[in-house]
């Protein structure tokens, strides 16, 4: 709802970019705050796409150490910073356009292959209504002690607190803000609303899908005991999964498929960022000299991230749940619009569809920064208080402002 009502949204508007809905469906204040929020998320965007697959190429692909020392590290880093580069200054349909078929096929052939290959090898999964207290097929991993204890995805929810951690966890396969900056973008090379349910719709719903298909791939790791469930371990699960399901050769275009991934969110988030920037402030970019210094400014902030989160020991850690609880808050603001839309355009009554998931991430997000440590460290109990009156007032004062530009447009 959120992909597809901002995508369509700005091509009916004549292919705007999303800070200019933004603008016109709210405030100069919300516009700013929505541009100083954007900017950031992108710049995480792309710090944390570059440090994920470099990784994964590195550790898994490459059999290097990954570690910050090790020089083929920052080679690796340096070049996909160098593919975001060209990425960020050509034409859309000069670069991205021409090699994100190719990619999109590795992609897409590795989430198949996996998928097939979680019935093929018969990998042990849990249903959402079996006792995951005391699963049967538990893995066995070892305590402090060193002894061997079953492992129970019960203990994910020993603290009460899956809401709302689960949901900033997963940042992109249910909901992600980050979207709504790019559906702006490829609405500019669409040739008709008719290709706005395949392009906007039907690829978060497959989003969604590969979400899952991995996350069934990490469980059935972990109850075959290949690998303790440790958050610390992403990098070698995924490894795993690509090279126990499909083998050696398989393997390694199916982590090919992983890197693409976030490597075509890294260079459209860097992309974006720059005509945002551009568009905001009106720098001319109709000159690849021009387009190029507003990007060797945008890099070198990116760099300077990228640097602190690989050196510093919970530098990743910390870029990771900024970059998540901002990606799913910066949808706040596309669901703002959304709904106002609606109000101007006389579909008062559907606007429960952006109402009720806006509602419910504005409860999310900000019951989770107010706890959170990275945020205002508030305990639980008050912080569970806050979101919900929070999103109560996100709703009212939606619904407020919509009335009024509605009625105002009727008076004219």
């Amino acid at each position: 709802m959120h992909d597809y009502f901002s995508g369509m949204i700005c091509l009916r508007d004549g292919g705007t970019q999303m800070p200019t809905m933004i603008r016109k469906y709210s405030n100069k204040g919300v516009y700013g705050v929505y541009q100083v929020f954007c900017s950031l998320l992108l710049l995480l965007v792309g710090a944390v796409f570059v440090y994920t697959p470099g990784d994964i190429a590195a550790t898994q692909v490459f059999g290097f150490s990954g570690l910050a020392t090790d020089p083929s590290t920052w080679i690796i880093y340096g070049v996909i910073f160098v593919y975001y580069l060209i990425a960020t200054v050509f034409p859309i349909d000069k670069i991205i356009g021409k090699i994100y078929p190719v990619f999109g096929a590795i992609l897409l052939f590795s989430a198949l292959g996996v998928f097939i290959g979680l019935f093929v090898k018969g990998y042990p999964l849990l249903n959402v209504w079996d006792d995951w207290k005391s699963p049967a097929l538990a893995a066995f991993v070892t305590d402090a002690n060193g002894a061997k204890t079953a492992f129970s995805y019960g203990d994910y929810f020993t603290a009460g607190h899956f809401i709302p951690i689960f949901f900033i966890t997963v940042a992109c396969g249910m909901l992600s803000g980050f979207h709504s900056t790019q559906t702006a973008i490829i609405s500019r090379t669409m040739e008709s609303e008719k290709q706005g349910r395949s392009t906007f719709y039907n690829m978060m719903v497959l989003e969604g899908f590969i979400a899952m298909i991995w996350a069934a791939a990490a469980m059935g790791v972990y109850n075959l005991g290949l690998q303790a469930a440790s958050p610390a371990l992403a990098t070698g699960t995924v490894g795993i999964v690509c090279k126990n399901i499909l083998g050696p050769v398989g393997g390694i275009i199916a982590l090919l498929g992983i890197i693409v991934l976030p490597i075509t969110s890294g260079d459209t988030a860097l992309r974006g960022l720059r005509l945002a920037i551009s568009e905001a402030l009106n720098i001319d970019q109709t000159t690849r000299s021009k387009r190029l210094g507003l990007s060797a400014i945008i890099f070198a902030l990116v760099a300077v991230i990228l640097v602190f989160a690989k050196m510093n020991g919970q530098g990743f850690a910390i870029l990771w749940r900024y970059f998540a609880w901002s990606n799913q808050t910066l949808s706040l603001f596309a669901f703002l619009a959304i709904s106002v839309w609606m109000f101007e355009n006389g579909k008062q009554k559907f606007v429960w569809m952006p109402l009720i998931p806006g509602a419910w991430y504005a409860f999310i997000t900000f019951t989770y920064i107010v706890n959170a440590k990275i945020g205002f460290n508030v305990p639980w109990g008050a912080a569970y208080v806050i979101g919900i009156i929070f999103a109560a007032a996100y709703v009212i004062v939606i619904c407020v402002y919509g009335k009024k530009r509605a009625a105002r447009l009727i008076r004219k």
